[in-house]
């Protein structure tokens, strides 16, 4: 029987350390990828499948009950939530049965939560899993339905506040503690972190193709491959950006196979 693939939702960095050290000792899995936001989390479970996802329930922009807003509950793998959430929502984990990790995790408890979460992957209770969470998300007040996205960046650049349709953007820039903001033959310095300006882009629209580089995907003209087996990505305004290997999966929901 294959291992269950896992994916490790959590905006601090420690934290994934922490997750997937413990897994890495338990063995029995595939770590299929970790994520820093819930929207990336999103691409990676409708890219990669996984199996179970730990799943951070505080963090900015999407949370974790947002990535399963987004996602569906029908199509959401089996989750262990993972928080340092309120003793009304950890009641309401243990009344319908779904798992979680309480922060600062216990070996023992994780221990305990990854055999559940392995049983109910093998045991096909999936449909049964739904239910729980489904009726969980109720007791919480939390619509399992997608939240409404505002489209709208409020960029801070040299003492005023720009505010801009992310569709407006064409590339952002990594430069330090900086984001460099392209727009319309313009550019605004931004003073935020990369990862951050990430969690509020629209997935569908804008992908990470190197760890300091961010396009809109519909700016776009061509892929252009090099001879030493990078790629370059070719903007309709003749910008030429680095593609690196490491992120071009990013793509493959906009242009397929590249």
């Amino acid at each position: 029987m294959a291992e269950p693939r896992v994916l490790i939702v959590d905006d601090e960095a420690l934290a994934r350390r922490g997750i997937r050290a413990r897994l890495e000792r338990s063995g029995g899995v595939e770590i299929v990828g970790e994520c820093a936001t819930g929207r990336t989390a999103v691409t990676a479970i409708r890219e990669r499948s996984p199996d179970i996802v730990y799943l951070d329930v505080q963090m900015p922009g999407l949370d974790g009950f947002d990535v399963i807003a987004a996602v569906g509950v029908d199509a959401m793998p089996v989750v262990v939530f993972v928080t340092a959430y309120d003793a009304h929502a950890l009641r309401a984990f243990d009344v319908h049965a779904v798992d979680y990790l309480l922060k600062p995790i216990d070996d023992e408890r994780f221990a305990r939560a990854l055999d559940r979460a392995r049983r109910a992957v093998n045991d096909r209770q999936g449909r049964a899993f739904t239910t729980r969470l489904s009726s969980m998300l109720a007791e919480l007040g939390r619509e399992a339905t997608p939240p409404r996205r505002d489209s709208r960046l409020l960029l801070k650049d040299r003492g005023r506040v720009v505010v801009l349709d992310d569709a407006e953007v064409d590339w952002l820039q990594a430069e330090g503690d900086y984001v460099r903001v392209y727009t319309r033959g313009k550019s605004l310095l931004v003073r935020e972190r990369l990862s951050l300006m990430e969690s509020k882009l629209d997935p569908a629209r804008f992908a990470r193709i190197h760890r300091s580089t961010i396009v809109n995907v519909d700016r776009i003209r061509e892929l252009k491959p090099q001879p030493n087996r990078e790629s370059s990505v070719v903007l309709k305004d003749g910008t030429v950006l680095k593609l690196s290997r490491s992120f071009r999966d990013a793509l493959r929901p906009h242009f397929g196979d590249t």
